[in-house]
């Protein structure tokens, strides 16, 4: 299989090593969830999933609940439950869940809060100053970003490009205690009214990127096949998570191949909770089913950009039913001259091509065509629909009856139980 890395800015072979698959997806920060932009990530994620454990691998699935951030605190403040912030980021979770669940979504094996890993991260920033690319100024804790001369190698981009960038996502370059402008947070003193944890630097709560690199490292190791999330995320995010981990595991990689989903737009922006241009997949759901939502959304390459669009989802609408329709129509009992396998041999080419899942998608509707054809003619088309189905199942869609799979809210289930 051959994928686009971020890094290379190559389609390169996915190098898989090991047995489970490692990959981490950097979750939601909860609040105001669930947006067409986060479901198009983490349903390409869940096609991505599906698709290596359609060629026989077994994959380790890691994605984090980003539960105290500066965003949560704001909105917490914003609804007058300052000191409940805690259950503000377990409602929306849980909102999260149930959006996953109706999308039919495989559930992550791991689902961990950034606060389930304090102590961790508390551990990784002694680490940090330990190796001297970290320095203490008065109960908080930066990483230096000259420290390590690799730093930018995900993003290529320039010092300038690194700090307006940095800035437009909520780097501070006037913080007094920085030694550097773009120097990034990695233990923040704590601030009147704010929740804090005990720390060798005094009370204080964990930055944004070493939650990241800490749940990667605690819950899959050192060295991770895929990473993935939004486009969005690639600077400063990734990129620091890299400097926290590599230069304190020698010469391995912190991740083999960076994943990136583009960005999903509505009238010409991008849809963001920040300026409130928002398409949820709640009130999608009202009018349009699960498998529509999830052709929709596949039928868009993961890399591309692209608008939301009711034409087009009308669209997907009217090619899922198409595809139900072969796949549980009546056939013959006259021998099929199907060539099942060619179809099946065109789909893993096109999924190993950087997970073209737009083309799969077209060969998918050309072999439901194909047997709606051969059941005219009364040809037994009974194993042409198993493969039909089980191509299907890659993009989630189920297309006996567009109920969502037990696995899916088994795995869902396990995780909610800590959020309600």
């Amino acid at each position: 299989m051959d994928l686009y890395n971020s890094q290379s800015r190559r389609i390169e072979p996915v190098t898989l090593t090991q047995e489970p698959v490692k990959l981490y997806v950097c979750g939601i920060t909860p609040y105001d969830t669930t947006h067409l932009g986060h479901a198009f990530t983490y349903a390409m994620v869940d096609v991505l999933v599906r698709y290596l454990e359609y060629r026989g691998h077994e994959v380790n699935y890691a994605q984090n609940v980003t539960d105290i951030d500066d965003d949560i605190l704001r909105k917490a403040k914003e609804e007058g439950v300052d000191e409940d912030w805690h259950a503000l980021g377990s409602r929306w979770t849980a909102h999260f869940i149930h959006d996953m669940q109706a999308l039919n979504v495989r559930a992550p094996d791991h689902f961990p809060r950034a606060t389930d890993v304090i102590p961790e991260i508390i551990e990784s920033v002694q680490a940090l100053i330990a190796a001297e690319l970290a320095y203490e100024a008065n109960g908080s804790v930066y990483y230096h970003v000259d420290a390590w001369q690799e730093f930018g190698k995900l993003s290529h981009l320039s010092r300038d490009e690194m700090v307006a960038t940095a800035n437009e996502r909520g780097n501070n370059p006037d913080d007094p205690n920085k030694q550097d402008p773009l120097d990034f947070v990695l233990w923040q003193a704590q601030a009147p009214g704010e929740p804090a944890w005990e720390s060798p630097w005094g009370a204080g709560r964990p930055g944004w990127h070493i939650e990241c690199s800490t749940m990667v490292a605690h819950y899959l190791g050192d060295t991770i096949d895929l990473h993935g999330g939004g486009s969005d995320l690639l600077f400063p995010h990734h990129e620091c998570e890299i400097a926290q981990i590599e230069p304190l595991t020698g010469k391995k990689p912190f991740v083999r191949h960076w994943l990136h989903t583009a960005m999903v737009q509505l009238d010409g922006e991008k849809m963001s909770k920040s300026l409130g241009n928002l398409i949820m997949i709640s009130d999608l759901l009202k009018d349009h089913s699960t498998n529509a939502i999830r052709y929709y959304m596949a039928d868009h390459h993961y890399r591309q950009e692209w608008g939301h669009d009711e034409d087009a989802l009308r669209d997907a609408t009217n090619a899922v039913e198409g595809l139900a329709t072969a796949a549980t129509l009546q056939g013959g009992t006259r021998p099929s001259t199907l060539d099942n396998a060619s179809f099946v041999d065109a789909f893993v080419e096109a999924m190993d091509n950087d997970l073209d899942t737009v083309t799969a998608l077209t060969l998918l509707r050309h072999f439901a065509s194909e047997i709606e054809q051969a059941a005219t003619d009364g040809q037994s088309v009974e194993s042409a629909q198993a493969e039909l189905r089980k191509m299907a199942t890659v993009f989630g869609l189920r297309l006996a009856d567009d109920a969502t799979e037990t696995r899916v809210l088994e795995g869902w289930d396990k995780h909610l139980e800590r959020f309600t």
